[in-house]
């Protein structure tokens, strides 16, 4: 299958997801919910990621991709579809369950399917370009969700999404031939064989020094993006910041995160990946440790540059390197093991974090997470590596 047509079907559902984070929000806020409850609608949309990424990169190693994406594109379809029939708090609360569900189908098949169609060659150039519809998704969603809850009544929004959500099924259905490559049966059969049992294997992986090392840098890569995405708008709010200048220094994360995805493969070419990954890690720390001891906005701006960089490469070499240390057959549910690790980091960092700041205030939490940023760095250097693969 051609790779472009991954693309086509992460766009699509990376735009619908983002467009009804926006809308299921806001309509829970126009239904009069409280905090709690829109913190809970938030929270149920990482339940089933963290829940069924195992499980979702199971099926796709053994049966395809094909089935994974149809349930997929239907969940986020129905899901969309609750509030339009029953516009209330709990249909509001399905939409976000069925949308998470969605992701884990979709994230697993897609990120595997980007990487068994490359080659050692092609898989940087891949995933950098997998990684650049991610972001068009994102940039494109957020703008959907926003434009149409202002100009359309609920009811119709809700209903356009759910059409929008269904696109990848007709793509699907022009697409009928197999969407892995065809020399992939062989392989599945004997993967099939290798595993023991299904508690088991995951935890099999995991003895492999280098998929827990890569499950680690990661982790603390997406600790640092999430903790970042809600914390620098805080303390920028604590100095007296508006929040359309936020708005701004946030957009100047994006921006720069857009513009190095562009030239990461020549970087994987000229540097290699665990030089480029650990200069990620070093550029998000820096920035982490500088935020602080800043208090006009222009720096800041570029400060979030400067992050945006370092995080705009480090999440497609992390899911790269996992594809690449999989276990033969197995690389869906690599893919599924990390998206449950980033998912228990997404719970866990911002409640660890919180405790940081409440104690010891912002500039502990920006410390500490600078420090840890500076510990994924230097694991990620290739001489390292070598060290730690030889203890182990």
């Amino acid at each position: 299958m051609p790779i472009y047509i991954v693309f086509a079907l992460n766009v699509c559902n990376t735009t619908s997801q983002f467009a009804n984070r926006v809308v299921l929000a806001l309509l829970a806020l126009q239904l009069g919910a409280s905090p709690i409850a829109v913190g809970v609608v938030g929270g149920l949309f990482s339940l089933c990621p963290t829940v069924l990424g195992l499980f979702a990169g199971r099926v796709a190693d053994r049966f395809g991709t094909r089935q994974l994406l149809i349930w997929g594109t239907v969940s986020l379809s129905v899901g969309m579809l609750s509030p339009y029939f029953w516009m209330s708090i709990p249909a509001i609360m399905i939409a976000a369950t069925l949308c998470g569900l969605s992701q884990v189908l979709f994230n697993v098949s897609t990120q595997n399917l980007t990487g068994l169609l490359s080659t050692s060659e092609t898989r940087p150039r891949n995933f950098s370009n997998y990684a650049l519809t991610n972001s068009t998704g994102q940039f494109v969603g957020m703008l959907i969700g926003g434009f149409t809850t202002d100009h359309l009544s609920n009811t119709t929004t809700c209903l356009s999404l759910a059409v929008f959500a269904a696109i990848p099924l007709v793509i699907l259905a022009i697409r009928r031939q197999p969407l892995e490559p065809a020399n992939l049966a062989s392989t599945k059969k004997s993967a099939t064989k290798d595993i023991t049992s299904d508690n088991t294997s995951a935890w099999l992986m995991l003895k492999d020094p280098i998929i827990r090392q890569t499950l680690y840098t990661g982790s603390l890569m997406n600790s640092g993006l999430n903790l970042y995405q809600f914390y620098l708008p805080v303390y920028a709010h604590s100095i007296g910041i508006s929040a359309s200048v936020i708005g701004m220094i946030m957009a100047a994360h994006a921006t720069a995160a857009f513009v190095v995805r562009i030239i990461l493969p020549n970087l994987i070419k000229k540097l290699q990946e665990d030089n480029v990954l650990a200069l990620a890690f070093f550029f998000g720390a820096l920035a982490f440790l500088l935020i602080p001891f800043v208090h006009h906005a222009w720096i800041l701006g570029i400060l979030s540059f400067i992050f945006g960089l370092g995080m705009g490469v480090g999440q497609p070499i992390v899911t790269m390197q996992m594809f690449a240390n999989s276990p033969k057959g197995r690389s869906g549910e690599s893919i599924g093991l990390k998206m449950t690790t980033n998912q228990l980091t997404k719970m866990i960092s911002p409640i660890a974090f919180g405790a940081i700041a409440t104690g010891f205030g912002l500039f502990a939490m920006f410390g500490v997470n600078a420090l840890l940023l500076i510990s994924g760095g230097l694991l990620s250097k290739p001489s390292l590596k070598k060290i730690n693969q030889k203890t182990n």
